[in-house]
């Protein structure tokens, strides 16, 4: 051209979206939304009936007296925090959580990569096998770990005896009884933690690690500098669900305890219970019930914020 300019042939020229294709995309946006909003509702509904209004009735219920013919506010939460009984329990509960999710966490994360590394045929059926745990029932399968308990006909004190050792108390003592209700816990929800890790190591890109490889790292850095932070959001995402869940927790100490020795092992819900219903104390077993929620909003406030900074670093 004469001016000196240069035109390329062929190339498509870049147009931007006129008024009305705009228009038609908000309104197919919108269009999605409502269908979305309307697949969502029966859900949401479920969610307001079984969830919702529950919480905000036990928060009404904790405000009146046992007879629930008076308004008191605070007061039964004033009373159940003086009482060294619910001191005791909120111990056990937070001990409970804490070191049960930690040794779900590990050993999840442990069976994951061993997991992540067999293949063939047979990775499918050992994630079938360890996924056995997590599949049968909890009332049952902490009845068969009671009767492995027993201490009359402890499979575990006859093996015991047959090495020459003496009988341990599982469930006599209190801090035996709160080791067992653990291992239970772990036992029964390790296999979450491998299954949910292992799709997470899945979707890691083998090219980090042979990047890696070849700049001479060693899988211990590896594994610090490329697979936990590719992780990290399942990791907490896996962990707040699991402490949620576990705070919650009552078939274990329910059956395998009942809450003794000498209330070693009470839990929020099994104290719950205890004193609404079977002390016919309604209101309280709400205010027992309902002194979870701070901690774990807390919990959640704290991961979930870590979750949303990190992704938004990510974008």
């Amino acid at each position: 051209m004469a001016d000196g300019s240069t035109m390329v042939v062929g190339a498509p020229a870049a147009t931007s979206p006129g008024p009305r294709q705009a228009g038609s995309m908000k309104q197919l946006a919108r269009r999605r939304s409502l269908a979305a909003l309307a697949l969502c509702s029966p859900l949401i509904l479920l969610i307001v009936c079984l969830k919702i209004y529950p919480t905000f009735y036990a928060v009404f219920l904790s405000m009146l007296d046992r007879k629930m013919n008076n308004f008191v506010g605070f007061d039964n939460f004033a009373f159940m925090i003086s009482r060294p009984s619910f001191q005791l329990v909120i111990f056990q509960s937070v001990l409970f959580a804490v070191t049960a999710v930690i040794l779900k966490a590990f050993l999840g994360f442990v069976l994951a990569h061993l997991m992540h590394n067999i293949r063939g045929r047979n990775e499918r059926v050992w994630r079938g096998l360890l996924l056995v745990p997590w599949v049968i029932p909890l009332s049952l399968s902490t009845l068969t770990w009671w009767w492995l308990f027993d201490p009359s006909y402890s499979a575990f004190n006859w093996t015991l005896n047959m090495l020459g050792f003496e009988d341990i108390a599982f469930l006599g003592t209190v801090w035996n009884a709160r080791l067992s209700v653990i291992a239970v816990n772990v036992w029964f929800g390790a296999p979450f933690f491998m299954i949910m890790y292992l799709a997470a190591l899945k979707s890691v890109p083998e090219q980090l690690y042979e990047a890696a490889s070849i700049d001479g790292a060693t899988a211990v850095q590896r594994l610090f500098f490329i697979t936990i932070p590719m992780m990290r959001n399942i990791i907490l995402i896996t962990v707040l669900y699991s402490l949620i869940v576990t705070f919650a927790d009552f078939d274990i100490v329910r059956i395998l305890t009942n809450g003794g020795p000498q209330d070693g092992t009470h839990l929020f819900a099994t104290y719950a219970f205890v004193v609404g219903i079977q002390s016919g104390n309604i209101p309280r077993g709400a205010t027992v019930s309902l002194f979870m929620f701070p901690i774990l909003a807390a919990l959640a406030f704290f991961v979930l914020r870590d979750v949303m900074k990190r992704n938004k670093e990510m974008a």
